[in-house]
């Protein structure tokens, strides 16, 4: 037997066994298993601006305090008035439409359940999801508090969230563009032949020197 013969039978065989073993290990595999619901709820954790998808828990003014010292403050400021790069979390009432806008949770945020999210999902900064629901709602509650937005005996929880008034609520809220309105032209659409207002200029093989290229 030649060589190459040999070799293409060398190759069927290693392919025929590597098709026994990943038969072998597809059947074993969890590839294609539907998910349970404890795997599902450990990914499924957005919340909509509406409330859904808060979980269970609450938290207090209070305990948001205490909970802000030791996870918010060495960025944010002891008392949320931001440090360096990072933002101040109060402040800004007014400034949207001016020309130095200060976008804070009074100022800036629409939606009360959509901080919680952020909150549980993004923060404290590089330990993201090691908040528990609980100590999220309570840092959410005293974020609001410090803002004039709740009382100082409110309580954060799926219920009550939903129900703040955030200052800026109808601030996204943007009128539709005239053209959004026009109905589609479909035919005979323009109006004499089209006109060139610019054209690309002629390349030129060569070597690229700045912005022109010059030949070789």
């Amino acid at each position: 037997m030649c060589g190459w013969a040999r070799a293409h039978t060398a190759g069927k065989a290693a392919l025929l066994v590597l098709m026994a073993l990943a038969g072998a290990a597809r059947a074993d595999s969890p590839l294609g298993t539907p998910l349970g619901a404890h795997e599902i709820a450990a990914i499924d954790r957005d919340v909509r601006y509406d409330g859904a998808g808060l979980p269970a828990g609450s938290g207090t003014v209070a305990r948001g305090e205490e909970l802000y010292a030791v996870h918010c403050a060495a960025c944010h400021g002891e008392f949320a008035e931001g440090m360096g790069r990072t933002p101040a979390l109060i402040g800004g009432e007014g400034t949207l439409g001016t020309d130095s806008p200060l976008r804070t949770i009074g100022s800036f945020w629409p939606h009360a359940p959509i901080l919680f999210d952020y909150i549980r999902r993004a923060m404290p900064e590089g330990h993201a999801f090691s908040l528990s629901p609980q100590e999220a709602y309570a840092i959410t509650a005293f974020s609001l508090n410090a803002n004039g937005i709740v009382a100082d005996d409110f309580v954060a929880s799926a219920e009550t969230l939903p129900k703040v008034r955030m200052p800026n609520r109808d601030g996204f809220v943007m009128p539709p563009h005239p053209r959004a309105q026009a109905r589609r032209c479909m035919k005979n659409c323009r109006k004499g032949r089209p006109r060139v207002i610019a054209e690309a200029p002629e390349r030129v093989e060569g070597v690229m020197v700045g912005d022109k290229e010059e030949s070789r």
